[in-house]
């Protein structure tokens, strides 16, 4: 099938064949994305983004000749509005890390499910980033200390001070109850409050608001 003008065009890199089966029979039953071209290693992955310029890149971190990480750092370079999505194995959090840095949108394990990987490259193709469900609280909080901000180029927002004080406290992992009795006011109100700071953040994952919150300095000093 030929790829349409509002089709989101795909480019795979891994070196397993395997892999790279899978996901293009996946992909074929999809309506509005379409796979372009695969690549072996990421030396391949620049000369086929080059004669391709793919809307989104889905490269396997570790692979031969030229790895996930190298290659990211020269389609930023070269191609900053190809956004870039890591795919990673269990326990690589410091590779992961790396990709954001070098310039990658968003990361998958390499366990994730259809839907994962559809909303990951449909998110990624609209601009935000992308954090993988499986994310654990160590690789959250190394995402959130690391060089990678996905926000410094985003206008700066506002936040009243009641939001922030809901802010620092969901930070702090309390419920909405908890917060409800905290503040004294009602937990249908906290919830509104909380829908709110997530549309201005423009957030979808707990884990988009920790490295949000932790980027913009939003926790508050008592």
């Amino acid at each position: 099938m030929n790829p349409t003008i509002n089709d989101i065009r795909i480019v795979i890199a891994d070196d397993h064949e395997i892999f790279r089966d899978g996901f293009r029979l996946m992909l074929s039953k999809q309506n509005d994305i379409h796979l372009v071209a695969e690549a072996e290693n990421g030396q391949q992955l620049l000369a086929i983004a080059k004669e391709h310029l793919p809307d989104v890149i889905i490269t396997d971190i570790k692979m031969p000749i030229m790895d996930g990480v190298e290659a990211t750092k020269k389609l930023a370079e070269l191609y900053p509005n190809i956004g870039v999505i890591g795919l990673s194995m269990f326990n690589e959090d410091d590779l992961i890390v790396e990709m954001l840095e070098a310039g990658a949108k968003g990361y998958l394990l390499k366990n994730a499910n259809k839907q994962q990987i559809i909303e990951a490259i449909k998110t990624v193709y609209s601009g935000d980033p992308y954090y993988c469900k499986s994310t654990s609280n160590k690789l959250t909080q190394m995402i959130a200390r690391s060089r990678y901000n996905p926000y410094k180029h985003r206008e700066k927002v506002n936040f009243s001070e009641r939001e922030l004080e809901v802010i620092d406290l969901v930070f702090k992992e309390m419920t909405n109850k908890e917060i409800a009795d905290k503040l004294c006011t009602s937990e249908r109100t906290i919830e509104g409050i909380r829908k709110r700071i997530m549309t201005k953040m423009n957030v979808k994952s707990a884990i988009g608001f920790v490295v949000y919150v932790m980027k913009e300095n939003l926790l508050k000093t008592y």
